[in-house]
């Protein structure tokens, strides 16, 4: 079953590149220590507009899934397991390659040396998304639209009781007492998980990633109502409804459950799912409904033609500095100094000239034009990279 092309949304594939685009932004900053409060995550409770990204970016893959399902279920479940084993497997190598990735890193005395296993991180961001992928296919193949509704439920409401009961009494939402901290601890040993919060705990883990898989449902669910009703003021009016009403759900829900992404809170997917549903309902008004395109738009919709494809070489480039090593002043204890190429371009060419705040803004702001470029000339060859 193919999707006519009058109904076919533009805005659908603006809102996935745009999102792909700000993950290039938030990922990809001069400075860590120099950056604007807006494209930083909240440091525990709380959301900001960088803690929109990820969430958004799921919600794009269930809205892509309401395109492909049909011909999913029309080819069986032979052909749909085969699929989605294989697209999940893919994407979680490749994430898992990223982590590893260069392969070899500078020790103390300037040599390279390969990275181990031992200290691999196994989960990330890909590896998050190949997971959710993985079990909402299921489930809303399965399932169908009432199905895939009641388990994306339920799965909150579990996951906020588990939060609860499996939590340190009296303090199970903070970075310790959260029950998933333990448990990656045990599943996936220190050595294999994030540490940038000081401590062994992984914002992409196995725990969290649970309520995670419920932004790819929502997403879905959106995408298939438009598809089915068409574009229409009921369609458009009843999704503003929607995300009000979901955003509203998760913010009333944060009284208990507090709104919070290293931990994937449910009151933060509803809170995600709401705003993402209003700002895709903005897009189809404005784009869709009132005709407005141009150079706006077609910016945004090139990234999301190859969306994973763009994102992993993102990562690929950005670790790829440093590998190069540029002569950097004499280090306190008399030898020459070294920064990676990343770190020299920002404090020898943004920096000195924006500001540290602005320089470490253009900095991101430098690599995603450069990526743009890239997916422009990909467009322009008919080169998808699918996944």
């Amino acid at each position: 079953m193919s999707i006519p092309t009058s109904q076919r949304y533009y805005a659908l594939d603006v809102f996935r590149g745009a999102t792909v685009a700000l993950m290039i932004l938030v990922n990809n900053p001069g400075s860590w220590a120099h950056i604007y409060a807006p494209l930083e995550h909240a440091p525990w409770n709380g959301c900001t507009p960088t803690d929109l990204v990820f969430p958004f970016f799921l919600f794009a893959v269930g809205n892509a899934m309401a395109f492909v399902m049909p011909r999913l279920r029309d080819g069986g479940s032979s052909a749909f397991w085969k699929k989605t084993i294989r697209r999940s497997i893919l994407i979680f190598l490749i994430g898992l390659l990223l982590n590893w990735f260069p392969f070899v890193r500078y020790d103390a005395t300037g040599h390279l040396v390969a990275k181990t296993f031992e200290k691999l991180r196994i989960l990330g961001v890909l590896q998050r998304i190949a997971i959710c992928y993985f079990f909402a296919a299921i489930i809303i193949f399965y399932g169908r639209t009432r199905g895939a509704f009641t388990i994306a439920a339920i799965i909150l409401l579990i996951y906020w009781g588990i939060c609860i009961l499996l939590g340190s009494p009296g303090d199970p939402f903070s970075l310790e007492g959260f029950f998933g901290t333990h448990l990656d601890r045990i599943v996936l040993g220190s050595g294999h998980i994030y540490h940038g919060e000081g401590v062994d705990f992984d914002p992409e883990g196995l725990a969290s990633t649970l309520p995670a898989i419920v932004n790819v449902i929502f997403g879905y669910l959106v995408g298939e109502y438009i598809l089915q009703k068409g574009k229409n003021w009921e369609m458009l009016s009843n999704l503003f409804v929607a995300g009000i009403i979901l955003t509203g759900a998760g913010y009333l829900w944060d009284m208990s459950f507090p709104i919070n992404k290293k931990i994937w809170t449910s009151s933060y997917v509803l809170y995600t799912a709401g705003l993402a549903t209003i700002i895709l309902a903005l897009l189809i008004y404005t784009i869709e409904f009132r005709g407005k395109r141009g150079a706006w738009s077609r910016f945004f919709d090139v990234f999301g033609k190859n969306p994973l494809f763009i994102f992993a070489l993102s990562a690929v480039v950005v670790k790829c500095y440093s590998l190069f090593r540029i002569p950097d002043g004499i280090s306190a204890d008399g030898n020459p100094a070294f920064k990676g190429l990343g770190a020299w371009m920002y404090d020898h060419l943004f920096a000195p000239t924006f500001g540290m705040l602005n320089g470490s803004l253009l900095y991101a702001i430098f690599h995603i034009i450069v990526f743009w470029m890239i997916c422009v000339w990909l467009d322009r060859r008919k080169v998808y990279v699918k996944v």
